[in-house]
């Protein structure tokens, strides 16, 4: 006995050594623990065993050395034989090394020349070629050039070249120097004389025009009588001899030698400025004013001919022309939608940014204060049906203001057009849209948030609309935008869609479940489809953070709802004949995750329990028959404070019934029928007691 310990002690020992050799220095201190917590002497035959150890570690170094001697004393006497050959060659380096110096002294001076003169005539060239971009604002002198360019006054298209010649072209080459700086000054000051030269001269002109109104709307009608009977009027005016009114071009001569041209020069000379569209306006204000003196007079004006019906025509053919309008802007819309690619406008830079909210009037503190790079929350076809919307406004503008109607009218008429856009044509192609079958959740999130951001937009349409038309929208018989409704209509149903998809992808996943509900045994762990379920809802209602809260939550509530009304059916399902223990309990474990889940707020903003809530009936169905407490479903049943008082007594009996029929093999009945009748009468009994209080709830 003593002999086998000493063995063991050390082969022990020798365990020990062999870890101290091969392991890391930090585990050595458990390691010599176990030598104290073994044998009351044992440390002491280790410490023996371990100075054979050190003695023979000692040897093989001893012997190592005495090995490798012989090497290191000729390798000392190689090295020392070397020394004199590498002293030679030291030397032999420095004398070429200071050799080379000498000679390459006179090649480093000529060197140094050349890089001067090459500087001299880089610099050279330099002078030539500005003194060449000089020439152009040079030639004579500044003073010179001003003084030309004042006599082009008078050609002004040919002054107004010139400048911007020299400002876009010559100044910009030259402009360190101070003289194009003088001439840059002095630009602005010239170009405001030829403004002001040009409208004075387009003022003349119009108000010529004006002295000859009555002779020209005379001419006008007149010309539309000869067209009316042009047969009978021109045999008229050759038996008379009188010369006939004829159009040439863009000019109107009369046969009183009055002629009218509607092209003035003054307009093209600002074309290249800035102040294009001021003259733009005002010619096409007076002429519109002029237009409408000649060919729109009032029926007590005595030319003869009633107007009335006239306007009734005009009002019909604007009607129609608002009709041949929203169907073209409808296929415009649908083009918009057919292309978005429903994510949020990424954004790189501040420019970016800028004309983002250029096109679109985008307002959020919080994004504004982010860094770049950031997203703005609509996708890109937000700004792109603002856009369209403005457009249109243009196009009935440009019908509607030539009916002679007052501001109001024109205001009025603009916002019942735009309103027909709104509540028929957009809201359809929205509509139209959500019903799509390849939008999914992800685009449905989209268009509410894109709804959301139109909606805040349409008071900047009815601003916009304002400040066309000059009219307050303080004013009695001012219409509003009907957009909000159009929009709000719009994100409810894509709502209603969200909770339809989720519900259908639910279902999907329910279809997937593929239990055995003979089972002896539960698996131990939730069901894999049951788990990408959940996995699926954890990652759409991340998308549904954008979402306005209350959408989210009753999405979230619609999902799990629809979740337990499944999986109750599924259990309830007429076609399923018998149900083991072991399913109930794998069942269980499924509605345990769906618990979980509830209960980890996938969406915020829920109370308490309340999305727990959802699945209280499965719970509490499941914890009868896992508990197996009849008696206290049966002695509580009707009382507010049962404890599984969701539990309907027609759901138990046909759950029980799923049961009852598979006492014949391995499941819940088995032990009761073999080991105790008792508990089978107690089933028995139960069943009775639920029969009746169904009957009782039926009759």
């Amino acid at each position: 006995m003593v002999e086998n310990e000493t063995m063991e002690c050390i082969t022990e020992h020798e365990r020990i050594l062999q870890e101290i050799e091969s392991t890391d220095t930090a585990c050595v201190g458990p390691t010599l623990r176990s030598i104290y917590d073994d044998q009351p002497n044992a440390h002491k035959h280790f410490m023996e065993k371990l100075d054979v150890r050190i003695r023979n570690h000692d040897r093989e170094i001893e012997k190592m050395c005495n090995f490798h001697h012989q090497g290191f004393v000729d390798a000392i006497t190689e090295l020392l034989k070397v020394r004199a050959d590498a002293e030679k060659l030291m030397a032999q380096v420095t004398d070429t090394n200071r050799r080379l110096q000498e000679a390459g002294r006179e090649v480093t001076a000529q060197t140094e020349e050349v890089i001067r003169c090459r500087i001299q005539q880089r610099n050279m060239a330099t002078t030539v070629e500005k003194l060449q971009l000089c020439i152009p604002g040079t030639t004579d002198s500044p003073t010179i050039l001003t003084n030309a360019i004042k006599i082009c006054l008078y050609r002004h298209y040919a002054a107004l070249k010139t400048m911007e010649q020299l400002e876009m072209v010559y100044i910009p080459r030259v402009s360190q120097y101070r003289f194009c700086q003088i001439m840059a000054e002095n630009l602005p000051t010239l170009r405001e004389e030829i403004k002001e030269i040009s409208m004075s001269n387009l003022k003349d002109f119009l108000e010529s025009i004006r002295k000859h109104s009555d002779k020209i709307g005379e001419t006008a009608m007149r010309q539309a009588q000869q067209h009316r009977t042009f047969n009978s009027a021109v045999a008229k005016q050759a038996s008379m001899g009188k010369k006939p009114v004829y159009l040439l071009g863009r000019r109107t001569h009369t046969s009183n030698g009055l002629k009218i041209d509607d092209d003035t020069g003054d307009e093209e000379d600002t074309d290249e400025e800035g102040d294009r569209e001021t003259f733009e306006n005002y010619y096409r204000k007076q002429r519109k004013k002029q237009v409408r003196l000649v060919l729109q007079p009032q029926a007590n004006m005595g030319y003869g001919f009633p107007v009335n019906r006239l306007f009734d025509l005009l009002f019909e053919i604007r009607d129609q022309y608002n009709e041949t309008l929203l169907k073209k802007w409808s296929l415009v819309f649908r083009e918009i939608f057919e292309f978005d690619n429903y994510s949020p406008i990424p954004v790189e830079t501040e420019e970016e940014y800028k004309l983002v909210v250029s096109r679109f009037p985008f307002h959020d503190v919080e994004t504004e204060k982010q860094d770049f790079p950031k997203k703005l929350p609509m996708s890109q076809s937000v700004p792109q049906i603002y856009t369209q919307v403005k457009e249109f406004i243009y196009a009935s503008l440009k019908f509607s203001e030539s009916l002679h109607r007052s501001s109001t009218e024109i205001d009025d008429m603009l916002r019942k057009a735009t309103n027909l856009l709104l509540t028929r044509t957009l809201s359809s192609c929205l509509q139209n849209l959500i019903k799509k079958p390849h939008i999914g959740l992800t685009e449905l999130v989209q268009i509410i948030i894109n709804t959301t951001q139109l909606e805040q937009a349409c008071r900047y349409l009815e601003e916009f609309i304002t400040n066309i038309t000059n009219v307050s929208p303080e004013t009695v018989h001012t219409s509003r935008l009907y957009g909000l409704s159009t929009f709000k209509d719009a994100r409810h149903a894509a709502e209603g869609e969200i909770y339809t998809k989720l519900n259908q992808k639910i279902d999907e996943f329910i279809q997937l479940a593929d239990y055995e509900w003979s089972m002896a045994e539960s698996d131990g762990r939730a069901s894999g489809y049951l788990m990408d379920l959940i996995n699926f809802l954890r990652s759409t209602f991340q998308v549904f953070t954008h979402l306005p809260g209350k959408v989210a939550q009753t999405a979230c509530m619609s999902a799990c709802k629809h979740l337990s009304t499944s999986l109750m059916q599924m259990l309830l399902d007429t076609e399923l004949k018998q149900i083991s223990m072991g399913a109930i309990q794998q069942f269980n474990l499924d509605v345990i995750q769906c618990e979980l889940f509830a209960s980890s707020e996938p969406v915020p903003g829920f109370q308490g329990d309340t999305l727990q809530l959802a699945f209280i009936d499965l719970r509490q169905l499941l914890d009868l028959f896992m508990v197996w407490d009849w008696s206290t479903y049966l002695a509580d049943y009707g009382q507010p404070t049962s404890k599984y008082l969701r539990v309907n007594p027609s759901t138990a009996l046909a759950l029980l019934e799923k049961m009852k029929d598979t006492s014949k093999k391995n499941n819940i009945f088995f032990q009761f029928m073999k080991n105790d009748r008792d508990k089978q009468k107690l089933i028995e009994t139960v069943v009775k007691q639920l029969r009746s209080l169904v009957n009782g709830m039926s009759s």
